[in-house]
């Protein structure tokens, strides 16, 4: 596969693995809303942020979004450094990839949305780093209107109207939902309302009616456009369905008994039934997208959130769209280049986790106001369509001292949950969660046990006391049936025993290996 080559490749190659772990610290007074809530707005350097989240998210994290400088030689956009030569851009952007790659779930996706003039380059170092095998879509977006272009010089170059999205999965268990679009809102509306006042029954709301071609529904349960298909279907899905006699009457289908066949005299899907001609209104009103998106308003733009940010604020509806085909509710969702804050603000809304990462000072001026608003149930962008009212909250925090030293040792005043995530992460490089128990034994893995002795875990407040590896100590130790794994300051048990024992011993700090 070709390579790309820039200045300082090779140190950029390894600066993700060389930056340190270091702390999360919570800022008084700036978080938000429920207390224990999991949502979290970090103030700092993304590159040190994305390292410190791995020891508890490695691995499950459903959806990235960044929208990072597009290195544009802008002097305009006050919020953001855009001008940033090639190599540095580079140098910038790939240890980043790096470390959000670890944070991915399996079945995840991330999209990086760029404009023409680093998009190339950005392809290929996505490629290497997520693999070429792993490019999930290349969407081509709207996002400015012809009409609000600057006319002055369009006959030297055509005016820009689109930008990119490159979108890469994680590993092939990665799917993208299709994406669908209404052709004409107006005329949906208009049937809506027409069917509303020929249900039978006011309280049944039209909003339990899902507006799907047959077809789709059985291609994608394996079957065949079968008459018994078509029953079951029916049979099934009795209350998601409208169909019309005589061009004249739209009521709710009652199912029993009948049998029912499949015809498509026109491409559009209808079914029989007792000679009446149900039809299906996707066929109408709505169309699958593919990876051109030019129906993306950025019409008064700026009104959403309540904040004023000039460099390329995102539509909440891209976000919207972008989080539908790739997330489901409760996912965790990242942003590490936040700005706005537009997409913490859309996951809140639609029930997603969430996680943003903001290192300038609109990390406070700019997203925890905004997202203080979404809390509180601000109604601009896609709240109206999701019926958002607010709730929920999230935790304000900024990155503290490193874990380790500049001499490798573990640095004063770091807690056992703070060593603990670190080590199970060095051994496993899977998360360990913010809830574990504070226990000796950290838990099992792939049919090794592991246990940390560190800042006086079994109960010896003495300075090294339970802290080195002994016969009384490993007597006190949570049993497990298995090859074990103990972190320790020292051991006093001799290598033949050791290995009788079925034990590997580690030296705290020395042996704590970064990934």
């Amino acid at each position: 596969m070709p390579l790309l080559s820039w200045h300082n490749r090779d140190e950029d190659l390894t600066r993700a693995a060389r930056t340190p772990y270091r702390l999360l610290e919570p800022v008084a007074g700036l978080s938000y809303g429920e207390a224990d809530s999991p949502n979290m707005l970090i103030e700092g350097d993304n590159l040190d942020a994305l390292k410190a989240l791995l020891p508890y998210y490695a691995g499950q994290v459903k959806c990235i979004f960044i929208d990072p400088p597009y290195n544009t030689l802008s002097a305009d956009m006050p919020h953001y450094d855009d001008n940033i030569e090639h190599s540095q851009w580079l140098s910038m952007m790939y240890p980043r990839l790096d470390l959000l790659k670890n944070l991915l779930a399996p079945d995840g996706h991330i999209f990086v949305q760029i404009d023409d003039n680093e998009m190339a380059y950005l392809q290929v170092i996505m490629d290497e780093v997520f693999g070429r095998a792993n490019r999930a879509i290349n969407i081509t977006v709207k996002m400015s209107e012809l009409s609000g272009v600057k006319m002055k010089h369009v006959d030297r170059k055509p005016p820009k109207l689109k930008e990119y999205i490159l979108a890469y999965r994680a590993t092939s268990a990665g799917r993208l939902r299709p994406v669908k679009r209404q052709k004409d809102p107006e005329k949906f509306e208009r049937y809506l309302g027409y069917y509303t006042k020929v249900i039978e029954n006011p309280e049944d709301e039209i909003e339990s009616w899902i507006i799907t071609p047959i077809k789709d529904y059985l291609t994608a349960r394996g079957t065949g456009p079968t008459g018994e298909a078509v029953r079951e279907f029916q049979l099934r899905e009795s209350n998601r369905v409208v169909y019309r006699t005589n061009n004249a009457l739209l009521s709710r289908l009652s199912f029993e008994t009948e049998t029912a066949k499949v015809i498509s005299p026109t491409g559009i899907e209808y079914v029989w039934w007792e000679g009446k001609q149900m039809l299906f209104l996707s066929a109408y009103v709505e169309e699958y997208l593919g990876d051109f998106w030019p129906d993306i308003s950025t019409i008064n733009l700026n009104k959403e959130g309540g904040v004023d940010f000039k460099r390329g604020k995102k539509p909440e509806s891209l976000l919207r769209r972008i989080l539908d085909i790739s997330t489901a509710p409760g996912d965790i969702v990242l942003d590490s280049f936040l700005g706005s804050g537009t997409t913490a603000a859309v996951a809140h809304k639609m029930g997603r986790r969430w996680i943003g990462i903001e290192m300038r000072e609109q990390a406070r001026s700019h997203a925890q106001k905004r997202l203080g608003e979404v809390v509180k149930g601000e109604s601009s962008g896609i709240s109206e369509a999701v019926d958002w009212n607010g709730g929920g909250g999230f935790r304000f925090y900024k990155l503290g001292v490193p874990v380790f030293d500049e001499n490798g040792h573990i640095r004063e005043g770091i807690r056992f949950e703070h060593l603990a995530a670190h080590v199970w992460f060095a051994e496993t490089g899977t998360a360990r969660s913010t809830r574990a128990k504070k226990d000796v034994f950290l838990g099992e893995h792939g049919g090794t046990g592991y246990y940390l002795l560190f800042n006086g875990i079994l109960g010896d407040a003495s300075k090294s006391g339970g802290n080195v590896l002994t016969r009384r100590v490993l007597r006190s130790l949570p049993g497990f049936e298995g090859p074990k794994v103990i972190y320790g300051e020292a051991c006093d048990l001799s290598g033949e025993q050791l290995r009788e024992l079925d034990i590997v011993f580690r030296q705290t700090p020395y042996d704590i290996k970064a990934r």
